[in-house]
């Protein structure tokens, strides 16, 4: 699959944003808390959510889909192995991991492989491991799998995690729901998504306090029930779709419904220090662009600071404004991928160990690039639309794309921009 973009098309109008992918994939994981029926609506139709009702399945869940809509029940069916998450799943998406938790917390036992996703970056899983260890399990590592067994019941557990990890907290606060006593977790992450599953565990029964804040307190129960929750807008495609609009210098603006101003702040902060014109409402966000933008240094740090996964889309803006800014990645070390790309269609950018230098440019080139990860492919996209004058960019392997945009093209086309899908 490739993705054909003509540039020079000044984005305008109204672009409804889809349900957090960062949220409903841990939110899908967490029905396997519980034999009872849960009911997740605005979840987005991704690939990586595909997967996930994919790995329920196999965990013994059924799963109907109706639009954005995804009913989970438990399958009575007698299975073997459910704690046992085979390679297959394991290797296509990093929040695979996730099933760890839930996993301890029903059988006692997981038994999953290395997970996989995109490659942009070790992103080691040891915290995740030391969290569970903290309760008793026993952790085997070998042959590429992790294996984990945790029969032991503590009273009390308290948990400092050396780094604030999105994963190891959801996963740890999805164990701990379940675990009798009292679980505390000190610098937990503090993401939206994070309070976003708090809040569907406390739908379900369960008793988590401070989710959002730097300690976290869970009280186990014994049995967790079903509910009904609407999964949060999706923050990063929102930001993709603010930066667009400065990067296709959108005079008349664009309007993002269904989205959560107060999850942004930092991000809309940096866009007005641009020169942005920036209005929020409630669930609204409008965004108009000068004709001229002012570079701006950024540095991505965990929520609430600049997010990493809008590094590669800011990068592209940097490029077409004049003049010298420096982006610093702190979270992953493997996250520049698409600027060699990027340097095929003219930009100016140099990488020096976790800093990029970005001398902007008046205009640059169409290509044939190739994207490497799921934002660098949105940053690719972002790069096609602002070259002038209709030049054709052609973006390969955008497969990467579907695991956490939804059909971007054709929200970009109800904007103005020409962008079309082919099949190779």
């Amino acid at each position: 699959m490739r993705m054909i973009v003509y540039g020079g098309n000044k984005l305008h109008g109204e672009v409804e944003i889809s349900g957090a992918k960062n949220s409903a994939l841990p939110c899908l994981i967490a029905t396997l808390l519980t034999t009872k029926s849960c009911k997740l609506y605005n979840v987005p139709k991704l690939l990586d959510v595909e997967t996930t009702t994919q790995l329920l399945k196999m965990m013994g869940k059924d799963v109907k889909i109706t639009g954005h809509t995804i009913y989970i029940t438990e399958d009575h069916t007698p299975a073997k192995r459910k704690h046992v998450l085979p390679f297959e799943l394991m290797s296509k998406m990093r929040a695979s991991i996730l099933v760890m938790g839930p996993l301890l917390a029903r059988y006692g036992e997981a038994v999953i492989s290395y997970p996989g996703g995109c490659a942009i970056g070790l992103r080691p899983i040891d915290i995740h491991i030391a969290g569970f260890q903290h309760f008793g399990a026993n952790i085997d590592l070998s042959k590429g799998y992790i294996h984990a067994k945790c029969k032991k019941r503590k009273k009390k557990v308290h948990i400092v995690f050396r780094y604030p990890s999105v994963g190891a907290t959801e996963n740890i606060m999805m164990y701990a729901a379940l675990h009798p006593g009292i679980t505390v977790i000190e610098n937990a992450a503090l993401e939206p998504e994070i309070v976003d599953l708090a809040t569907f565990l406390n739908k379900m029964g369960a008793r988590i306090q401070n989710a959002g804040e730097k300690t976290i307190i869970i009280e186990g129960v014994e049995e967790l029930n079903g509910t009904e929750h609407t999964i949060i807008p999706d923050r990063i495609e929102a930001g993709t779709f603010l930066i667009a609009a400065l990067v296709t210098r959108s005079t008349e603006g664009i309007t993002l419904l269904h989205t959560n101003p107060s999850h942004l702040t930092t991000v809309i902060e940096k866009l007005q220090e641009c020169g942005a014109n920036i209005k929020t409402d409630n669930d609204k966000i409008f965004i108009s662009s000068p004709e001229k933008l002012s570079p701006v240094d950024i540095e991505t740090n965990p929520y609430p600071g600049f997010p990493t996964d809008l590094q590669a889309q800011w990068t592209v803006l940097m490029a077409t404004i004049p003049g010298t800014s420096v982006i610093k990645e702190t979270i992953f070390e493997n996250r520049f991928l698409h600027i060699p790309e990027l340097l095929r269609m003219g930009m100016n950018i140099k990488v020096y160990n976790q800093t990029v230098i970005v001398q902007g440019v008046e205009k640059f080139s169409s290509a044939t690039v190739v994207a490497t990860d799921l934002r660098a492919s949105s940053a690719l996209i972002l790069a096609g639309l602002a070259v002038p004058n209709n030049g054709k960019t052609e973006i390969l392997e955008i497969h990467h794309l579907d695991r956490g945009y939804e059909r971007i093209e054709k929200k970009l086309r109800k904007l103005g921009a020409k962008i079309y899908r082919r099949k190779d």
